[in-house]
């Protein structure tokens, strides 16, 4: 009996482990022949062995882990899963699961058993750092994962470096995270001084040279809705479209403009990234973050500045706001390196400690701005719905310096990351502090949803924006401004309004809807209706800009034959249609009528094909028309709806709402229909996100065309 029990450990690879405590060289990456960092002991499907790397000597293997294996007996107990008891053999169909103590088991028995709970190893009880986890569930619609959630590469260089958790002893035990125990100001007025001399080139572009002068404006058009109208009647709800673009060119010698999206002069940023490091976020979630934050890293330049807030149970600052130079890097590096997964989900907090470092720094950056990732929901302040108030309170996660608190407002820019976040207490974030949400379906797709906001953050080239609108014709009145989540007024008499829209990145766009009463006229005469003025700051050169007014005016005539409409204003009225429609099916499936939310977006496709500008093949109708057809096919049902059809429609709505590019589903990817207010800065970053090697050089990425759909047809 005991020869058998003795053969069935060997088989098991039972009491082969011991603990070692892990030294320095245990962690040290090596080089392979590429000169890329290598890490043999990180995830991988199969153990990559070969029967001659099993010999039967004594020596120790080292492990990330700080454990040591002894050889003896490893040949037998690689070809057993100790959890099935069966035969592991590469290419029989099974994918395999090496830990990081060397035990090897069928990645669908281990899966399984980590699913219910068991994070530690079966066969020697050793605590996993990482966790094997099935990807996304197969049923997500129209998923296109760009890298394998289980087989990253080994030879990727962030990956390998980010990959590698700070070793804690087995034996000690603990509940929240020791970067949560560590001391830390209790003001943040400890930011690294500003570049002295701020890089007014964008990151990786040629230097400027004396044949080329810089010119940026603010671009005004306006488009009535029909250019003549018949002098003897009147028109009530008459539209006027104001089309804004923030221009940014470069005038060579000979007055030729070429673009500049991917060299323009950008303003610096103050950036801090709040991440959740609840106890979800353990294994690949985390890992991922990682690698996107090193590419956040990497691709801010020296005058820009970065702090990183964790949070649980509770949140911490993990270093000061400071420049990303080489070793701003460097040190930025090593502190997401130290996240590790632990506790609930206390969103207020950490959006407390962000705003706090904003608030608190000596010196700022033109722009600054928050992102936010989770990927739950909040434990520790929403309170729930009650009978007074029958939804939950998501304005108690906001501190009051993000709404304008500080005199200003700080955009939150926030993801929810998997199937499992909140997605209503993110969008009601972004919405009140004027930020975007996003929602990352894929999580692996994490980093190209961080790569397209800070294509955005890196190149703002407008700063507090403000729109005016006045009448000329003493006959004309404003009915109504449709701003979409921009704040807009009217005044008292109707003759004036005004429009707040803030912030513009370098090619961005953004239009405007005016309504108002055309009183009868003359013959033969050109009324002018309204006058649009714009004012905004420089934030390179820090003076304020007062752009010279635009007129909207029309034609009277007697003989009028069929009016055509503009196809500009058609464009944008189907926008704002098409939010509405989203924003009605939303409302009636909140409240568990997906069969009227499913026929709302039907109709309104059906409207949106009749349209005049659908009729003329406008690129807008047909990426409206995309995104209708998904959100229908995700109202399918109510496990479909409560998986990913809410957060896809909220991240919908902040998108027009805002006119702002956001990620969903695909909408990052080049082949996507869905891909409305991508300036071309953004689309760089997505290339760069998509194609460059992280451990490598960091080349000037192709240039890609933009995908916003805001042309620019001279005006009638």
């Amino acid at each position: 009996m005991s020869t058998k029990w003795r053969k069935a450990k060997v088989a098991l690879g039972l009491n082969l482990c011991m603990y070692v405590p892990g030294t320095h060289d245990d962690f040290s990456p090596s080089l392979d022949a590429d000169g890329r960092f290598s890490d043999a002991s990180t995830v991988s499907p199969v153990a990559g062995k070969s029967d001659s790397d099993h010999s039967t000597a004594t020596s120790q293997i080292p492990s990330s882990s700080g454990l040591r294996f002894s050889k003896v007996g490893s040949r037998s107990s690689k070809k057993t899963c100790a959890i099935c008891l069966r035969t592991m053999k590469p290419g029989h169909g099974h994918a395999l699961f090496t830990a990081e103590c060397s035990h090897a088991f069928h990645f669908h028995c281990i899966a399984s058993n980590v699913k219910h709970g068991n994070q530690v190893c079966p066969v020697c009880r050793a605590k996993w750092k990482e966790i094997p986890v099935q990807g996304p569930s197969s049923d997500l619609i129209h998923r296109k994962a760009r890298i394998n959630s289980v087989d990253w590469p080994q030879d990727d260089a962030w990956m390998t470096v980010l990959r590698r958790l700070p070793t804690v002893r087995m034996d000690s035990p603990r509940q929240i995270p020791s970067i949560f125990h560590s001391s830390e100001p209790s003001v943040f007025n400890d930011d690294e001084p500003l570049d002295p001399q701020p890089e007014l080139l964008e990151k990786n572009s040629p230097a400027k040279d004396a044949e080329n002068s810089y010119a940026e404006t603010l671009e005004i058009k306006t488009y009535p809705e029909f250019s003549v109208l018949p002098s003897s009647a009147c028109h009530e709800n008459f539209t006027a479209l104001i089309h804004l673009k923030a221009m940014f060119t470069r005038m060579s010698t000979n007055n030729t403009t070429l673009p500049i999206s991917n060299q323009t002069q950008c303003a610096p940023v103050d950036l801090v990234t709040v991440l959740d490091v609840s106890g979800s976020m353990a294994g690949t979630k985390l890992a991922l973050l990682k690698r996107a934050m090193g590419f956040v890293i990497q691709n801010l330049g020296p005058s820009d500045r970065l702090s990183v807030i964790a949070f649980s149970s509770t949140a911490r600052r993990l270093f000061n706001l400071r420049r990303m130079s080489d070793s701003g890097r460097q040190q930025a590096i090593q502190a997401v390196n130290s996240l590790i997964s632990s506790g609930g989900t206390n969103i207020a907090e950490g959006l407390r400690k962000g705003a706090k470092v904003l608030e608190e720094r000596k010196e700022k950056n033109s722009v600054c701005s928050i992102i936010l990732l989770s990927d739950g929901q909040d434990t520790y302040t929403v309170t729930g719905p009650s009978g007074a108030n029958p939804k939950p309170d998501y304005q108690s996660l906001l501190p009051s310096s993000i709404n304008g608190g500080m005199g200003c407002q700080i955009p939150v820019h926030t993801f929810g990351f998997g199937v499992d976040h909140d997605a209503a207490s993110m969008h009601s974030i972004s919405e009140a502090s004027g930020g975007t949400f996003s929602f990352i379906e894929a999580e692996d797709v994490i980093q190209d949803a961080f790569a397209q906001c800070i294509g955005g953050l890196l190149s703002v080239v407008v700063q507090n924006l403000s729109v005016g609108v006045d009448c000329l014709h003493p006959g004309v009145h404003i009915n109504s401004i449709k701003s979409g989540s921009y704040k807009s007024c009217l005044s008292s008499d109707g003759r004036g309004g005004s429009i707040e829209v803030g912030d513009l990145y370098a090619d961005e766009g953004r239009d405007f809807l005016v309504s108002i009463n055309v009183p009868t006229g003359h013959a033969g005469e050109k009324t002018a209706l309204l006058k649009v003025g714009c004012v905004y700051r420089d934030p390179i050169s820090k003076e304020v800009v007062n752009l010279k007014a635009q007129e909207v005016t029309i034609q009277r005539s007697e003989n009028v034959g069929g009016c055509v409409v503009s196809i500009e204003v058609d464009r944008q009225r189907n926008r704002l249609q098409a939010a509405e429609a989203m924003a009605e099916a939303r409302g009636l499936a909140e409240r568990g009528d997906l069969g009227g939310a499913v026929s709302v977006l039907e109709n309104h496709r059906r409207v949106l094909s009749e349209s005049v500008a659908a009729w003329a093949g406008d690129q807008l109708c047909i990426a409206l028309d995309a995104e209708l057809k998904e959100m229908k096919e995700r109202m399918a049902s109510r496990r479909v709806y409560e998986a990913s059809g809410r957060a896809y429609v909220l991240s919908g709505l902040s998108s027009h709402s805002w006119q702002r590019a956001t990620a969903r589903g695909d909408s990052t990817e080049s082949t996507s229909l869905v891909h409305a207010y991508q300036t071309p800065s953004m689309v760089n970053m997505l290339a760069r996100s998509q194609t460059m090697p992280l451990g490598g050089p960091s080349p000037s990425p192709p240039i890609r065309p933009g995908r916003a759909f805001l042309p620019s047809p001279q005006p009638r």
